[in-house]
């Protein structure tokens, strides 16, 4: 969860002024209040989240200590590959998450059936996603969602009207998925060649291949 912290500072006579910062993540926020604290000279403290709430000090610390053994700042990317000829489809996901002081990637992919474009492979490959993050435990958390598919992106961001009624259905089955799981999105789009983990995966399920693996991350 990224947040800015909002603080009125006072000086030694007393004269005071209010100061806000660029947003970071909650870990590292805490860290600089808790530091200014100590200078005795910070008269009141504030976190503000991505939504416009508001945190205090102990709230901050009673969250991160809350999910210091869950998975959290969640990431994950998705891609969809649709084979014209045979009217199979591919489903990608990666999935990074950081839990119990460790960084992890999660590579799962899928063949699917009775899809009729790539589009709908692609929200096909999302809604993948949202069964794997409920399988290990995803849930009231901010969560990054990194595609290619302007399509997808932009349906979802409400930026573009989804016509196609296959594809409403997907994007109200996905806006359900996220209520169930109290899921707070941002979406990402970008290039096709800075998915490339996520479109090999749809690619070797389209040949057969699949896979489902964690793994630890170095370097967090």
């Amino acid at each position: 969860m990224n947040i800015r912290i909002e603080w009125i500072y006072r000086t030694s006579k007393g004269a005071e002024t209010f100061f806000y910062s660029e947003e970071m993540p909650a870990a590292q926020a805490l860290l600089f209040a808790e530091d200014m604290e100590r200078t005795g000279r910070v008269k009141s403290i504030m976190f503000i989240d991505l939504f416009d709430s508001k945190w205090t000090l102990k709230e901050l610390k009673g969250y991160l200590k809350g999910i210091e053994t869950e998975p959290h700042n969640v990431k994950v990317y998705f891609d969809g590959g649709f084979d014209r000829a045979t009217f199979s489809s591919g489903l990608g996901c990666v999935i990074y998450y950081e839990q119990s002081g460790k960084s992890y990637r999660l590579r799962r992919n899928a063949p699917a059936a009775a899809l009729t474009s790539n589009n709908e492979a692609e929200y096909a490959a999302f809604y993948l996603c949202l069964q794997e993050l409920e399988l290990f435990g995803v849930h009231h958390l901010p969560v990054q969602f990194i595609g290619d598919s302007q399509v997808v992106i932009n349906h979802l961001r409400e930026d573009w009207p989804v016509i196609e009624k296959d594809l409403s259905n997907w994007a109200d089955r996905i806006e359900q998925k996220m209520k169930e799981l109290g899921l707070q999105p941002e979406y990402n789009l970008i290039p096709r060649k800075l998915n490339s983990e996520a479109d090999r995966l749809a690619t070797q399920a389209l040949n057969g291949i699949e896979i489902k693996a964690v793994s630890e991350v170095s370097g967090g």
